[in-house]
C-alpha cells in the first residue's frame, strides 16, 4: 500500500476546516497545513489533530499549492483547500487507491454548496478536479485565481468515484465581495501576460458565460440559487475585463 500525503493551503478557514481535517482522518498517512497567517481558529483546531502545520505568506494560489506539494515528505498527493472535505464515496474510492495506485494523477467530482443548497448544475457540478496526483509528474500551472494541476504526461489520468464537498459560499454578500477581489487578481494576471481586453470581449464573453452555464449546462434547473449563480458568472467576466480594460488604460498614461 502507498503512503498518501494530504496538502492543504488555509487562511481564516476555522468554519470548515474540522470537517476537512475529519475526512481525511485514517485516509491519509500525512497532513500538512500551509496557513498564511490566519488571524481565527484554524491553528487551534490543526492543534487537535496529527497535523504538520507551516506558515507561509501568501505566494499567489498556484505558488501556494505547489510551495504546499515540496512540503510533503510522500510521492502521493491528495490536495484539499481549507473548505473541502471528502464524501463517504470518496473516502472508500481513495484507500482503494492506495491499494492499486497505477497512474500519474486522479480527477474527482466537486459538489459545490452555495448558501446552504447543493448544486448540481451550470460549470458547477461535476466541476472535475485533479487533486489525487504523484509527486514530480506534474505542477500547479494556470492564471490565477483560477489554478489547475496538471500532469506532465496527460495520457496518465484517471478518476475515481465520490465527490470532494465544498462550501463555497454561505450568503450573496460573500459572493460579492469574492466576485470583486477574484476579478482584480485576475485583471492583473492577465495583464501581466500581455492579454488585451476590448469592447468585444467586454460585451461578448460574459454573455456568453452566463448563456453557456444557464441554458447549455441547465444551469436553470437550480432554480433560484441557479440562476443567481449564473448571473454572477456574467458579472465576474464583465468585471474581470472592464478592470483589465481599466489597466491598459492607466498603463497608456
Amino acid at each position: 500500500m502507498i503512503k498518501l500525503s494530504a496538502v492543504i493551503i488555509t487562511f481564516n478557514e476555522d468554519e470548515h476546516l474540522e470537517k476537512c481535517l475529519r475526512s481525511i482522518e485514517g485516509i491519509a498517512d500525512e497532513i500538512i497545513v500551509v496557513d498564511s497567517y490566519s488571524t481565527d481558529r484554524t491553528k487551534e483546531i490543526c492543534s487537535q489533530f496529527k497535523v504538520s502545520f507551516v506558515e507561509q505568506k501568501f505566494l499567489g494560489y498556484k505558488e501556494q499549492k505547489n510551495f504546499a506539494v515540496a512540503q510533503a515528505s510522500n510521492a502521493y498527493i491528495l490536495s484539499l483547500d481549507g473548505d473541502e472535505a471528502l464524501s463517504k464515496e470518496l473516502q472508500k474510492s481513495v484507500l482503494e487507491l492506495k491499494e492499486n495506485w497505477k497512474l500519474d494523477g486522479y480527477y474527482c467530482n466537486r459538489k459545490n454548496n452555495y448558501c446552504g443548497q447543493w448544486i448540481h448544475y451550470s460549470n458547477w457540478y461535476p466541476d472535475k478536479k485533479l487533486r489525487l496526483f504523484k509527486k514530480g509528474k506534474g505542477e500547479w500551472k494556470g492564471i490565477n485565481p483560477h489554478d489547475c494541476y496538471s500532469t506532465y504526461n496527460p495520457n496518465s489520468i484517471g478518476e475515481v468515484r465520490g465527490d470532494i464537498l465544498h462550501w463555497v459560499f454561505r450568503d450573496y454578500a460573500e459572493h460579492l465581495q469574492k466576485i470583486d477581489r477574484f476579478s482584480s487578481i485576475a485583471a492583473q494576471a492577465y495583464f501581466d501576460l500581455g492579454i488585451k481586453s476590448t469592447i468585444g470581449k467586454i460585451v461578448f464573453r460574459p454573455t456568453w458565460a452566463f448563456l453557456k452555464s444557464y441554458i447549455l449546462r441547465l444551469g436553470f434547473l437550480d432554480g433560484l440559487n441557479g440562476f443567481i449563480i449564473c448571473v454572477q458568472t456574467f458579472n465576474m467576466t464583465f468585471m474581470k475585463y472592464v478592470k483589465l480594460y481599466e489597466l491598459q488604460q492607466k498603463n497608456k498614461n
